[in-house]
């Protein structure tokens, strides 16, 4: 190659390469308006989920199953069917969690409960309140944005949700501890209607109550 056309393409190297990363900035940018837009816009949705907790090593890895759903603001539902059963619900005023196997239902105010959790960041509307968000580089076709809690008090380290398009795919929580959950979305449907006692809660006859 002559010493022009080496020159020529150094060139085309230096105009090229800021070009694709404005384009990369610009697609990482956009994983962060998705997310404020899915606030904005996503007033209720329903899915299933699959979550892996990983120890902070990533030596050890335990699976469980469930359902999702939300309706802004604040109120929220998390069925854990398999290996265990497992309610988390949020009522707009207060945060039940029934472990049937134990039958013990513990409850506490939704302010002291939601705040820095997934469920102040998908259900919630105090996302810029509550987040510092940043974008992250895309992988496996999800495109994901970080999410860390303002309160640093929290046992919520750090929040990233994936999304592919505008659809809800992954959310992955890591704790205080360094321990992570990755859950995974399917059957997603946003902006359905949901029936009112989707968050209601009565605790089961019997059940051990604790108020914390």
């Amino acid at each position: 190659m002559t010493p022009l056309l080496k020159t020529g393409a150094a060139a085309l190297r230096a105009l090229t390469l800021p070009a694709a990363m404005l384009f990369a900035g610009a697609a990482q940018a956009d994983a962060v308006d998705t997310l404020r837009e899915f606030v904005r816009d996503v007033k209720s949705a329903r899915a299933q989920f699959t979550q892996t907790v990983s120890s902070p090593d990533g030596a050890k890895k335990k699976t469980s199953s469930g359902s999702f759903a939300f309706q802004r603001p604040d109120r929220f539902r998390f069925s854990y069917d398999k290996p265990y059963q497992q309610l988390i619900v949020g009522d707009g005023a207060k945060v039940w969690l029934f472990d049937a196997d134990l039958n013990q239902v513990s409850v506490r105010p939704a302010e002291k409960a939601v705040s820095g959790t997934p469920a102040a960041l998908l259900a919630g509307a105090g996302l810029e309140r509550d987040f510092t968000l940043k974008a992250q580089p895309a992988a496996d076709g999800i495109e994901w944005v970080l999410a860390t809690p303002k309160a640093a008090e929290g046992t919520v380290k750090q929040l990233r949700v994936g999304f592919k398009g505008r659809e809800l795919a992954a959310l992955e929580i890591t704790d205080s501890f360094g321990q992570r959950s990755l859950l995974q979305f399917s059957a997603v449907q946003q902006g359905v209607a949901l029936p009112a006692d989707t968050f209601r809660f009565e605790p089961p006859k019997g059940a051990e109550l604790m108020q914390q």
